[in-house]
């Protein structure tokens, strides 16, 4: 089977979830990840289910809002958050939940986390993927923002089943995508298809725009007949225009689609 490509709805932004499945609908995606946020469709689950539907468009993955510009959506408690994201993807029939690791001040959170995502992904029949990060930076300092690690290869991080790889987190990190995706092995259970050059800031560029093995990459996947989702997500706000935006998306499917046709033995 074909690896899916779906749309993240980070994606459309400044433009809201309802128009992320309309236009997967419209550019001929397999689906959608909704990014739970500030969108009070995003945080719908019956507002979701009806796009869904009405769109023919599955969810494939739940985006929980662990984000720092999400720390108010939902509450401010993270397992609650969490627990919520993976009601909604089995409600939904996603078969992922996207997290980011805990922030170091998050100290409760942080010390059961590994246990906690494996719980909630048992007790709602989904993988809850533990999305790789990167250092912060100040000029030539860098902090260590999240508990255990940003990398999800660490030693202290191994114990997540399931990992979301985002290529342009990786850029950020200094990390080769093609390198990183062989060490997670079969962790790799979801990916997050963008671009980055390596520069200190996380730019999500369309893939093929930066300087990460992108191509090479879904080849990999798609010989190794691969099991999980390829999800677009990328940064469109330099867009100036709705139809500028949707040029890019389709662009970024194109690119998609054709580097996932790798001759399989």
């Amino acid at each position: 089977m074909a690896v899916p490509v779906a749309l993240s709805s980070a994606s459309v932004y400044p433009q809201g979830c309802a128009d992320a499945f309309e236009m997967a609908a419209r550019l001929g995606y397999d689906g959608v990840e909704v990014m739970v946020w500030s969108d009070p469709v995003s945080q719908d689950v019956e507002a979701v289910a009806e796009l869904s539907e009405h769109f023919d468009q599955p969810v494939v993955a739940v985006h929980a809002p662990t984000l720092l510009l999400t720390q108010r959506v939902w509450g401010a408690a993270p397992w609650p958050k969490v627990e919520r994201a993976a009601e909604m993807a089995a409600r939904l029939g996603a078969g992922a939940v996207v997290v980011h690791p805990p922030f170091r001040w998050q100290r409760d959170y942080a010390a059961g986390f590994a246990d906690g995502v494996a719980r909630v992904g048992a007790e709602h029949g989904v993988a809850v993927a533990v999305e790789n990060m990167y250092p912060w930076r100040a000029g030539a300092r860098e902090f260590e923002a999240y508990s255990p690690n940003w990398d999800t290869c660490g030693s202290d991080a191994a114990a997540y089943p399931d990992v979301t790889l985002d290529v342009s987190h990786a850029a950020v990190a200094g990390q080769d995508v093609l390198e990183l995706a062989e060490r997670l092995g079969p962790r790799l259970r979801h990916l997050h298809l963008t671009d980055g050059t390596g520069l200190a800031k996380d730019e999500h560029l369309l893939p093929g725009e930066g300087t990460q093995p992108v191509a090479e990459l879904l080849g990999a996947l798609a010989a190794q007949r691969w099991d999980g989702a390829v999800v677009v997500e990328v940064s469109t706000r330099r867009y100036r225009s709705p139809g500028e935006r949707e040029a890019g998306l389709a662009a970024s499917l194109a690119f998609a689609r054709e580097h996932l046709r790798a001759r399989v033995p």
